[in-house]
């Protein structure tokens, strides 16, 4: 199994964890959340597509609600907290870090752009955006936002986050269509709020090359 597979056919995969182990299912996903989330060179694992899956899982009575959303907001606050506490220990140091297989330069600094123009509410837009939410608490403690702030944007976006997708899930999941076409969720899922993110990104170096140009005329 590949991770691509595991992201593109969570459903399947999980399913058959929880026929073979259990509540184990709940140990694994609160560590594929804080990861994702907590580890900065990890932005690939799922996020978006596993907490819809496990809110259809819980509709259908192989998971527990209230515990799943429970423990996956715990996972997804520690990882952002432990995101921040990195980035604020390396500081301006990771300006100078080259881009290689366990760091993105071009990710960190889609993220810090997007910081630097919106601030604090990154922390919580972030969270709907892969790459971009994995990079963000980073930023915020390169940036030596204080720990009491960023704990409630931290906070705040990640019941937005976790809530609003298992409970989408929950209600959604199960339908008949939505189970056909899930493959293509996924992909949408991840490649919209990317596109976004990319696109944010060209439009605010556009705009700063502009200005460096009526700045030198």
């Amino acid at each position: 199994m590949t991770l691509l597979d595991f992201i593109l056919h969570v459903d399947k995969h999980l399913e058959l964890f929880v026929q073979n182990y259990g509540t184990w299912v709940y140990a694994l996903l609160f560590l594929i959340i804080f990861v994702e989330t907590g580890v900065v060179v990890m932005p690939f694992l799922p996020g978006d597509s596993l907490l819809f899956v496990v809110g259809a899982m819980c509709g259908v009575g192989l998971m527990s609600y209230p515990l799943s959303v429970g423990l996956l907001l715990a996972a997804a606050i520690l990882g952002n907290q432990s995101n921040y506490t990195i980035g604020r220990y390396f500081g301006p140091k990771v300006f100078g870090w080259e881009d290689s297989r366990w760091f993105n330069k071009k990710a960190f600094e889609q993220a810090h752009a997007f910081y630097e123009k919106y601030g604090g509410i990154t922390i919580v837009a972030a969270r709907f955006m892969p790459f971009l939410r994995t990079f963000a608490p980073f930023v915020a403690g390169v940036a030596q936002m204080k720990r009491s702030r960023f704990t409630f944007f931290d906070i705040t976006g990640g019941a937005l986050w976790v809530g609003g997708i298992v409970t989408v899930g929950y209600f959604f999941g199960n339908i008949d269509w939505v189970k056909l076409h899930l493959d293509k969720i996924i992909w949408a899922m991840i490649l919209i709020p990317g596109l976004v993110v990319v696109l944010g990104a060209l439009n605010g170096r556009r705009k700063a090359a502009l200005a460096a140009t009526k700045t030198t005329n």
